[in-house]
């Protein structure tokens, strides 16, 4: 999806988990090993995103794992699960990412590397997060780490 605004959008990454490894792709236009994820359309909310995302970019079916406000859907108010992380990030200058990190577990699907977005597609244990072969940033690595605590 193209950017909404010059300056800033809000974006979801999505550490997913299966069998103590989580999936990284590597993004084309970006040239980097990254978490799934992009940026919230206009007609959906966060979790929505998160989990399109996750259907689009790996053809898995993910269950979102986190927090949710013990409260009722009522009309005009959904209480959406807290995301385990929000940061920002800038992609190019002026361009900033407001992004919420969510962790999530595989509920169904087969992985599919998604030709037009990445180049490669794989499942990272706790030692290859490490691996300097991969070139993941700080707050990924934590990211990665924290989503395999929570998801066993």
């Amino acid at each position: 999806m193209p950017h909404l605004h010059e300056k800033i959008d809000f974006t979801v990454s999505i550490f997913i988990v299966k069998a103590n490894k989580v999936l990284f792709i590597f993004h084309k236009q970006l040239n980097r090993w990254l978490p799934i994820g992009g940026h919230i359309e206009l007609d959906e909310n966060p979790e929505e995103a998160a989990i399109r995302e996750a259907k689009e970019e790996s053809g898995l079916e993910v269950e979102l794992v986190g927090n949710r406000p013990p409260l009722d859907k009522e009309d005009g108010f959904i209480p959406l699960l807290n995301p385990g992380y929000l940061d920002i990030h800038r992609i190019k200058e002026p361009h900033w990412h407001i992004g919420m990190v969510y962790f999530a577990r595989v509920k169904s699907g087969e992985v599919k590397l998604n030709v037009e977005e990445h180049k490669d597609i794989q499942w990272l244990g706790e030692k290859d997060i490490e691996d300097i072969l991969w070139g993941l940033s700080k707050p990924l690595k934590f990211y990665a780490r924290q989503a395999l605590q929570k998801i066993r």
